[in-house]
């Protein structure tokens, strides 16, 4: 086994045995980690709290063949204020749900790594659940599903209105071909999502839509999240 050291942020554990527990962290360097803590349940254990999710950690580990094994942590920022509030904590879980689902192990991704990060210190200064929807959007236009918004997905055509949008074809539908296809969306829906990956998204979080705009710019993402990743986002139930 060799040793090295990273960064990352935890993403998740689980229990193993009476005193351990595998620890999913996304490295800066390292990508997607899956690592055996030992003896972290026990009272008085080395690692303490840090390795908890959310949790922005530097560490030390041996590689394994299949789990590598934790022998050091520093604490880098523990976002304890989002352990502290019930609603950000949501949301930050779902995003760390989210990136679980979407990283590959041992690949790395310094971008996603990076937007991790930015995305949980964002929402622990200002705290809002448009920080989790942008996350989506912004995870789904990395992963290059960049959302089609200027022009019909479909046929082209350009100028609007838009009033559906498509998860198939990633993007939005004219009139005539949203006819019982795509799902509705309003005109100011569409305008925030627009910020959000055309980069402007420092307007929106200066001006965050509230109520059923949000909602609907919410469920959309998690809609496309789950369309393109095959795989349902449990911990959206609770936003």
């Amino acid at each position: 086994m060799s040793l090295y050291r990273d960064q990352g942020v935890v993403l998740r554990t689980i229990k193993l045995g009476e005193a351990d527990r595998i620890v999913t962290i996304l490295t800066q360097t390292n990508g997607k980690v899956r690592a055996v803590a030992k003896g972290i349940r026990k009272t008085g254990s080395r690692f303490g709290a840090r390795l908890e999710p959310t949790s922005h950690v530097a560490l030390q580990c041996y590689r394994g063949r299949e789990l590598d094994i934790v022998t050091q942590v520093e604490t880098i920022d523990s976002f304890r204020a989002l352990r502290e509030h019930y609603g950000c904590l949501t949301h930050a879980i779902s995003m760390l749900e989210a990136v679980d689902q979407i990283a590959q192990e041992r690949e790395r991704n310094l971008a996603l790594y990076r937007m991790l990060v930015g995305a949980l210190r964002t929402l622990a200064e200002r705290p809002s659940p448009v920080v989790s929807a942008a996350f989506f959007w912004k995870l789904l236009s990395l992963e290059g599903f960049h959302p089609i918004l200027d022009a019909c997905a479909r046929c082209g055509l350009e100028g609007g209105p838009f009033p559906a949008f498509d998860l198939g074809e990633g993007g939005v539908l004219c009139e005539p071909c949203s006819h019982s296809v795509g799902r509705r969306i309003s005109p100011d829906s569409l305008a925030v999502v627009g910020q959000i990956v055309g980069g402007d998204l420092n307007r929106v979080l200066a001006d965050p839509p509230t109520g059923p705009l949000l909602t609907e710019v919410e469920r959309l993402a998690i809609s496309a999240l789950e369309y393109h990743s095959e795989r349902r986002l449990r911990s959206a139930s609770l936003l």
